[in-house]
């Protein structure tokens, strides 16, 4: 049955009868009250639930409009049913059975307890690595060591990307000290906002030691060694705040060791990592069920346009499709399918078969692809809409070789780009050999050597030019080429140029942004690496500015990334990378 209607005036009172009427209807199970009337607080709900939400509330009439309509109805007065809506936890009447406090009182301690938000100390590790570590602790506090902040100031100086690091700390920290009203101790020891400075993820404080934490440590640990006082800092916390968890927060593994041989709670600052696990990276390839004409073909249209076939699927299979990824089906006895997923509307998705670059007739700088991965992955280099390409594979299975052929292809024979400029991290595999004379690439040069090998091997492709013609064809080849270094990358914007970033697993993801970002107009960046050999230091699988770039470019209309899996290099360095 409808509620009654509500009234036609503007702040105007309900009748009696439409309180009756509401309580007779929605409640008709229980027994009436010995009155024969509902209690005021349930009266007072009726009353708000029937009003229209536009209207404003009834308490702004008059209260005497009708005092003989609201005695016989037991009802509080429209202020009184007001105050009622708005706070549901106030008793409503004396005659309402009263919940006894001590019952909830358990409970609501626990809870208090239990959502305390936790105490982070960080190191100073922590802060070089990363130096917006400060924001991402969400609703948890900071705690920072007075010998953090003197390492901090000792590694200030230079032009590294631990000083740099370094310096941002300090300047965020200054701006979150000013922020203090009146710079005093009280209120520094009430802990400073760290959303003071328009961080609003940040929802906890920034709490300084400002005062001596006297607590004794191990004999067998140096007193005076800066890792072992903020060890006593943490002991310290943990013992004058024993109703709160302290976390000491390191990127030293010896010093999460001796953390928690002291029996202090210490982790890893896991924030700078991608992924947790290297084998959950995003691989740009997936099968196909064997049932998918099956389960697919009913509802699925295709039509031909430029030589390529076009499928629209509708199904269960379209939820897990990116844009520029993959797919293929081998199935035996039948024709394989191999296509890329062109467009997602809704649940709908585009399948655009490949261009096989398998065949010689499509050889690209007389490159041929040799398996189905190889084949993706020219498909993508070769694709003048994709802008950002990642490679990523063991040693040997032919990343900077099919790079360099698409280069050359797409600069010499289609003039699509001006040249190719090749940049990589100069990252030492043992020991450094020292300065290096010459200009910039003749500096970089040695560390060419895998552009040397390829470029060797795309010389060898055309036998019928002769001597003198391959000599040519390496010096305008060669003209082709600019070798670059990464420590001149800022501030530059590159225009039609094919860059490609080689051993691109040794970068931090704020390099991997710097260089992006260089990017201008008609401009290709491919990005080549192997995760299974990063050399930078303090970097991981999961933290790689590789890594970082597969897993936030991927479903982007004008990027791509394959995995490449099988090496075709020779037998001998596939079975090496096997076994060793």
């Amino acid at each position: 049955m409808p509620l009654p209607k509500p009234p036609t005036k503007r702040a105007s009172l309900l009748e009696p009868s439409a309180f009756a009427a509401t309580l007779a209807v929605s409640k008709p199970a229980p027994a009436p009250s010995p009155a024969g009337k509902a209690s005021p607080k349930t009266a007072s709900k009726r009353a708000a639930a029937a009003l229209p939400p536009a209207l404003p509330p009834v308490a702004s009439a008059a209260p005497a409009a009708q005092p003989s309509a609201r005695k016989p109805v037991s009802a509080p007065a429209p202020a009184a049913r007001a105050q009622t809506v708005a706070n549901p936890a106030q008793p409503p009447a004396p005659t309402s059975p009263q919940p006894k406090p001590a019952a909830k009182s358990k409970p609501a301690s626990k809870a208090r307890s239990a959502s305390k938000p936790k105490l982070f100390v960080l190191d100073t590790n922590v802060l070089m690595h990363d130096p917006m570590s400060l924001f991402r602790f969400e609703e948890h506090d900071i705690y920072l060591p007075m010998i953090t902040l003197e390492e901090l100031d000792g590694h200030k100086k230079g032009m590294t990307e631990v000083a740099r690091n370094v310096r941002q700390v300090s300047r965020d920290l200054d701006a979150l000290a000013a922020s203090l009203q009146q710079h005093t101790l009280e209120e520094m020891a009430q802990g400073l906002p760290l959303d003071g400075t328009g961080h609003r993820e940040a929802g906890g404080k920034l709490f300084f030691q400002t005062q001596l934490l006297d607590t004794p440590l191990p004999q067998g640990l140096p007193q005076g060694k800066a890792d072992n006082q903020i060890l006593g800092v943490v002991q310290a916390l943990k013992t004058q705040q024993p109703d709160r968890e302290v976390v000491l927060v390191s990127k030293d593994i010896n010093m999460r060791i001796k953390a928690r041989a002291l029996g202090l709670a210490a982790e890893d600052y896991r924030n700078d990592k991608t992924l947790e696990d290297s084998d959950l990276l995003y691989t740009g390839v997936q099968a196909l069920p064997a049932d998918f004409w099956e389960r697919h073909g009913k509802t699925m249209e295709s039509w031909q346009q430029g030589g390529l076939t076009y499928y629209r699927i509708s199904g269960p299979l379209v939820p897990s499709l990116l844009v520029n990824e993959f797919v293929y089906l081998e199935a035996p006895g039948a024709a394989p399918l191999y296509a890329k997923v062109t467009e997602i509307t809704g649940k709908t998705a585009v399948l655009r078969t490949l261009k096989d670059y398998g065949h010689q007739k499509n050889a690209v700088w007389g490159v041929t692809a040799r398996n189905r991965e190889q084949n993706f992955a020219l498909n993508l280099l070769m694709d003048p809409d994709c802008d950002f390409i990642t490679l990523t594979g063991t040693a040997g299975t032919g990343k900077t070789l099919m790079t360099l052929a698409a280069g050359l292809s797409q600069v010499l024979d289609e003039r699509r780009y001006s040249e190719i400029i090749v940049t990589r991290v100069t990252v030492p595999v043992g020991e450094d050999i020292g300065f290096l004379p010459g200009t910039e690439e003749e500096k970089m040069s040695p560390w060419m050597g895998a552009l040397d090998d390829n470029l060797e091997v795309l010389a060898r492709g055309d036998s019928s030019a002769g001597e003198w013609g391959r000599a040519a064809t390496n010096d305008l080849v060669r003209s082709k080429i600019k070798i670059k270094s990464l420590n001149f990358m800022r501030g530059r914007t590159f225009l039609n140029k094919f860059v490609i970033i080689d051993e691109a697993q040794n970068l931090t993801p704020k390099q991997m942004k710097t260089l992006i970002t260089r990017a201008g107009p008609g401009t290709k960046i491919v990005c080549l690496g192997n995760l299974a050999q990063i050399d930078t230091p303090y970097l991981t699988e999961g933290s790689s500015g590789l890594t970082f770039a597969v897993d936030r470019f991927k479903g982007w209309a004008h990027s791509g990334h394959i995995t490449l899996a099988r090496g075709e290099r020779s037998r001998l360095a596939d079975f090496a990378s096997e076994v060793l």
